[in-house]
């Protein structure tokens, strides 16, 4: 009997019909199976005409990525009633995200074929009213569900009754969506909870002459080509893996004929493609995404077949080259086999191989890391290499629902990484190597600044993590602004950088008994005794409220091994074990010594 994982990963659907007979298979299989092991996420649709596939569609689009969905599909054209009325099944389904997609006929009306029969004027007050009410009923939901919502903009028509004099208008036809596309996304730029799904500009990306099955949408008021829905269900899971932090941390790297074409060792330094010409431009460019990509978070690093010296002797000599060596946070350049070398890569930086994007142009090597680490995301490269950069653009699989200041340092940090490494192997013992370091950490109370790094952390830190509770921002907001929680963060400096926020813990407060709810640290600075600074801040916080002791619980995971002897190398006593959720106690008339090599500064 084949499960979730076998059902999608054989039926490999292309077409419609083939999305519909896969879903239901994976549904009998979900009936069948326990899926605790996977990650669920529970998705509300709300839609101005018939969804029909939808939900088929996104279930399997979902288990090809490892995730268990539930969806609830509102009423045919009923989302204003579910949005104002607080009993309806939208808000009894306590969804993760909400879809709200309104499209512009529904808006429009009779008005959609005639928008000149109301004059500029009218037409500017229409467009301010409409996109009035339309942020009204996002900010309904907001009030009534802690729920990320996804705000479909609004298509711009391909044509008007003004024909070619359509853009000479005062205030025209086109101008009024673009105008109400504007004031929206306007109102949500820098709201953490809503999204602003620019559908217009998925519509011209897949042909908006073809966007509506005529047939269908007089038939049944189907305003969305089915052949589309794959594509839109593509758009959707880039909301829904940063939500389960399902992203991708590391892009690792090839090098001969992936980010240079021809072969170094052969073709010597002047021989390779690289550069503004017609054979070298498409590398260069695609080097030039890697690098934007870079500097917003993302971690390079080089799994490559080649002499060490060759290979760098581009990074270091080339005169086109946009990528340097500082730019990869690990490098393994030898002839070693490849899926070593990955392991090795992972280890390193401390991040599992489920975090990490392969891109390598030979087809053998993709194949026998797909064999070998099922858990790393190889990319299918195509054999045309001018479409390398096209391919990279496409992948949905860094995307994070906020960008925080220590995500556009991510990959300078793990750069300066190998700086601490390449210390350690100078000094005696992990005593002198700490010492040397020369470490300041910021212990600070929760801000609206640090939120939502704060969140990002508990979202997405799996090894250093006691409990593995995931908190949105809303959450952390939350407690925050409780008097009866303390939330803090730690932010870690040493003399090769600024690690950035890189360790959260979360307590509620009573009166005898503090109780640690979350404490967790970055992979980045596990092994420098940070956690041991945070406890004795707490410690003592709580030793000035009054309380006699401190409880905190370890919950097992596959990943946190890390955490595991946390309490018990602390002081704490261990009270109770039930499956794998230990319950542990620190009497607070117990001194606890911080360590003396670390500065710590209180906020």
């Amino acid at each position: 009997m084949k499960n979730i994982f076998d059902i999608v990963q054989v039926a490999k659907p292309k077409t419609i019909p083939e999305y519909f007979q896969c879903s239901r298979k994976i549904r009998k299989a979900i009936n069948r199976e326990d899926t605790i092991q996977w990650p669920h996420v529970k998705i509300a649709i709300l839609s101005s005409f018939t969804t029909n596939g939808m939900e088929e569609i996104l279930t399997v689009k979902c288990c090809e990525q490892g995730i268990i969905p539930k969806l609830y599909l509102a009423p045919y054209n009923q989302y204003n009633q579910e949005i104002l009325n607080p009993q309806s099944g939208l808000y009894a389904f306590e969804p993760d995200l909400v879809v709200v997609f309104i499209d512009t006929r529904s808006i429009l009306d009779q008005r959609f074929q005639n928008p000149y029969e109301i004059d500029n004027e009218d037409r500017k007050t229409w467009a301010d009213n409409a996109a009035k009410n339309l942020i009204m009923l996002v900010q309904q939901i907001k009030t009534r569900s802690s729920a990320k919502i996804i705000f479909h903009n609004l298509e711009v028509p391909l044509w008007s009754p003004m024909g070619i004099l359509e853009n000479k208008q005062n205030f025209g036809f086109f101008e009024s969506i673009e105008y109400l596309n504007e004031k929206i996304r306007d109102e949500f730029k820098r709201d953490s909870q809503v999204f602003v799904f620019d559908y217009n500009a998925f519509c011209s990306r897949y042909g908006k002459q073809d966007l509506i099955n005529y047939k269908l949408y007089y038939l049944a008021d189907l305003k969305l080509n089915l052949e589309y829905l794959p594509w839109l269900a593509d758009e959707y899971l880039a909301y829904i893996k940063p939500i389960l932090s399902k992203t991708k941390k590391c892009i690792v790297l090839d090098l001969d004929n992936t980010l240079w074409g021809g072969i170094i060792g052969e073709d010597g330094l002047e021989g390779i493609c690289l550069g503004p010409t017609p054979e070298g431009r498409s590398f260069m460019e695609f080097q030039s995404y890697l690098l934007a990509l870079f500097n917003r978070g993302v971690i390079l690093a080089i799994n490559s077949k080649n002499n060490l010296d060759d290979a760098l002797a581009v990074f270091r000599n080339h005169p086109h080259t946009i990528l340097k060596e500082q730019h990869f946070a690990a490098i393994r350049i030898n002839w070693d086999d490849k899926v070593s070398n990955m392991i090795d890569i992972a280890r390193e930086l401390n991040i599992g191989l489920d975090a990490i994007v392969f891109l390598d142009d030979d087809k053998l090597n993709r194949e026998m890391i797909r064999a070998e680490l099922p858990d790393v995301l190889v990319v299918e490269m195509p054999d045309d290499t001018t479409l390398y950069l096209k391919t990279l653009a496409e992948l949905n699989d860094f995307n994070i629902l906020q960008i925080t200041e220590e995500d556009l340092s991510k990959g300078k940090m793990y750069a300066e990484q190998r700086q601490r490494d390449e210390f350690q192997k100078t000094v005696r013992d992990l005593s002198d190597y700490l010492k040397g370091l020369d470490m300041t950490v910021t212990i600070e109370r929760a801000t609206p600044f640090t939120i939502p790094r704060i969140s990002q952390l508990t979202q997405k830190t799996n090894q250093f993590n006691l409990t593995t509770r995931r908190y949105l921002e809303e959450d952390i907001r939350r407690f925050s602004e409780d008097g009866n929680w303390l939330v803090l963060c730690v932010d870690v400096k040493d003399k090769f950088g600024d690690n950035g926020i890189t360790g959260v813990m979360i307590a509620a407060r009573d009166p005898a008994e503090w109780r640690i709810d979350s404490l967790l640290l970055s992979c980045r600075i596990i092994g420098r005794d940070v956690e041991k600074a945070l406890l004795a801040f707490i410690i003592g916080e709580a030793k000035k409220s009054g309380a006699k002791k401190i409880s905190g619980e370890f919950i097992s995971t596959k990943k946190n091994a890390p955490a595991k002897n946390f309490f018990m190398n602390n002081g704490f006593s261990l009270k109770s074990k039930q499956g794998d959720t230990e319950i542990w106690e620190y009497n607070l008339s117990t001194t606890y010594k911080a360590p003396d090599y670390i500065r710590v500064i209180t906020r």
